[in-house]
Formats: C-alpha cells, structure tokens, sequence
C-alpha cells in the first residue's frame, strides 16, 4: 500500500505573519529585512512586490530600485520562530509524524489516517488560515521528494498578487510522468553545476534524465548520478525524522559598517558566547569545539576553531576561546565586516564534582540562576562589566 506524504509550505511565511500584526498591509509592496543602508537583504517579500521582480536573498538596495514604493519592515525572529511553533503544533494534533525541515516547512506522514488526503489537506489549510491567519501551499505524493516537488510546482502555477494557497497532488503511481515535463533544475540534487552540465548533455527536464542509463549518469556525476537517476523516475524511500540530532549551535552578525574597534569586537563576541552558551544549557548539550568565523570588508571569509580539554556549556570559556582565536587572525584596527561564534562536537554536559571543584560548581549553580533572570526580565537584566 502506498503511503501518503503531505509537504505543506507557508506562503511568504514572515510577510503573512506581518500582515496578521498590521492588516494595512494586506495588497500591497512590502519585504521583511534590513535596511538597504545597512547593507540588508530581503528576507521574505509580499506577493505584489514579487510582480515587480523582488524576491528573497536580493538587496534590498536592487529591491527599492526595482520598486520604488517598497515598504520595508525589519523582521522580528521571535514573533516568527513563535508563530512557526503554532503552526507545528496543529501538524502534531493530526499527526505525530511530522517532521519540521525550517520555520515554514513540514512534511507529514498521513499513510495511517482514517480520511481522505485532499480533505485532511484542505482542513489543515483552512485550519491555519482561520486560527492563525497564515495561508499555505500543500503537496501530497507517495514519498517526501514528490511531495515538496509539488508543492512547488502548485506555488509556480499561481498567478496574480495574493498567496497561492495551493494543493497538488500527485497519485501513487504517476511520480515518473507528473516529474517529466519539469525543468530539471526542479529536481533535488541538481544544483547550477549539474545544471550546467546536464544542459551541455541536451538534458532539460527530469524526463530527460530519467532516459538515460543508471550506470552512465554515475559514470558522469559520480554518486550524485544514482541519486539522479533514481529521482528523476520520482522513487524516493526515506521515512519522516521527527528528531534530528542538533550538531552545532552558533550566533553570527554582519554589521552594518564595518568594526574596527577592538573593545567592541570583543564584547560583540562575549554577547553572541553567553547566547551560544545559554542555547546549549537550554538543551541540555556540551561541545568541545569553539568555531570563529570572520568576514572582511572585501567580502573573504575565515574560519578558525580549537578544541577544548573537556565539553563546556560557559559562556566564559567560550568567549575567551572565540577572543582568543579572533586575536590569532586579526591585527588591531583591522576592519571586520562579520563575525560570529559557534560549537560544536556535542554532548550531554559532564558533571563530575571532584575535591578541589566546588568553584566551578558554584559557578555552574549561578549561571543556572542567571539563566532564569534573563528568561523572566530578558537578556540584558545582567550583564558583565567592561575591563579597563
């Protein structure tokens, strides 16, 4: 028996969220990100500002020129990370198998459910948009690569300035030939040098590829060319994760002009460890490696890490190890355009208390009361005074 796989994406996710704050909005140009004079991008922009040419990850500089009358607002990470959790609590009411791929996309495993696919879809969709406000694009398939393809190639078919609240769905059996017609670039595993190449080849729809012999496709693209093969005939066995092991936990910012000063670097770096770090001890996790990472203003990226005697969750120890490295690869004055802090190697925090340990355990216990302070008053309740 078939199973059946529901991706469900929300439309223009922060756009929607803010258009639920200030319903002024609703029809008209306007993107979520940073200002064009601090070097900002579009993170997410409204349906009608689309028609213009504007769309995510474009400066928001490009933006304003392409449409002058653009309303920009600056985007609120919290509001939106709080309203993606509603939203997957109501998958999880339906289902337990749901598995969260961002802050606006799922898929769900809806095989067991006594109820017809294209009603289970509409209800969610309705659901959201009625208790949230929010509108949605669904794909239903056998498998989660069918899915989330069509949902996409619902969301492309839409036309005009509102979201598309698309449904598609694909019948068990009908993968290979509902893929065919697509470009292949829609295919996952097809980035813009396999594109490329598979151009020079004459292939330029998934039917294309899916004509071609298994071993000759591994022959020219190495493993990626089983995947590909495979794929293109829409045969995808994975099964919903809905737990994923977290591998690093990072902080990062671009400034909006470059950082030369050293004292403010350094504070920067202290700020973004006590983040890392509460984020760690929130769940319950210790890391060994403190990464750096650091942009200059021509845009060419560092990385640099060093491995710690045993895991930490303090953001002092963090700190002065990002400090550290940061002094290793920067001269004084320098001019920094991004900077960021991150660790990994992850674990369960050890919790040995030995004869000569009951600092660090007294240590441990205020930072465990800290925690709480900053939870109930915020971030900047307590903070650490500036050395001279």
């Amino acid at each position: 028996m078939a199973r059946a796989i529901l991706h469900l994406d929300l439309d223009a996710f922060f756009c929607a969220v803010e258009e639920t704050r200030n319903p002024d909005l609703r029809g008209k140009a306007f993107a979520v990100g940073g200002r064009p004079d601090e070097r900002g991008v579009v993170a997410s922009c409204s349906y009608t500002a689309r028609q213009f040419g504007v769309h995510s990850a474009m400066p928001m500089a490009r933006a304003l020129h392409l449409c002058p009358g653009l309303i920009i607002i600056s985007s609120q990470h919290k509001l939106y990370s709080e309203t993606s959790k509603q939203v997957m609590a109501k998958l999880r009411d339906l289902t337990p198998l749901v598995e969260q791929i961002s802050i606006d996309e799922a898929f769900l495993d809806i095989s067991d459910l006594n109820e017809n696919p294209e009603r289970i879809a509409r209800g969610l969709q309705a659901g959201i948009r009625d208790e949230l406000g929010l509108p949605s694009s669904i794909g239903i398939a056998s498998n989660k690569l069918v899915a989330k393809i069509a949902t996409e190639v619902g969301k492309r078919a839409a036309k005009g300035g509102a979201p598309p609240f698309a449904l598609t769905i694909v019948p068990a059996g009908e993968e290979a030939a509902f893929l065919a017609p697509l470009p292949a670039d829609m295919l996952w595993g097809v980035g813009p040098k396999t594109s490329k190449r598979l151009a020079e080849l004459g292939i330029h729809t998934i039917g294309d590829i899916a004509k071609w012999p298994e071993n000759e496709l591994i022959r020219l693209f190495g493993e990626n060319g089983r995947d590909l093969a495979r794929h293109s005939k829409g045969q995808d066995e994975r099964s919903i994760v809905t737990e994923r092991e977290t591998k690093s936990i990072s902080q990062e910012i671009t400034f909006s002009r470059d950082v030369r000063d050293d004292k403010s670097l350094e504070k920067t770096l202290r700020e973004q460890s006590a983040e890392v770090a509460k984020q760690l001890r929130k769940n319950q996790l210790a890391g060994t490696t403190i990464k750096l990472k650091i942009r200059w203003p021509d845009f060419t990226t560092l990385t640099r890490q060093m491995t710690l005697p045993a895991p930490t969750d303090q953001e002092d120890e963090i700190g002065k190890a990002a400090i550290h490295l940061m002094r290793a690869v920067r001269k004084s004055g320098q001019a920094v355009r991004l900077i960021g802090v991150g660790v990994s190697g992850l674990g369960p925090p050890i919790r040995q208390l030995g004869l000569w340990d009951v600092g660090s355990e007294k240590s441990r216990k205020l930072q465990e009361a800290v925690d709480k302070l900053r939870e109930k008053y915020g971030d900047k309740v307590i903070h650490h005074g500036e050395s001279s």
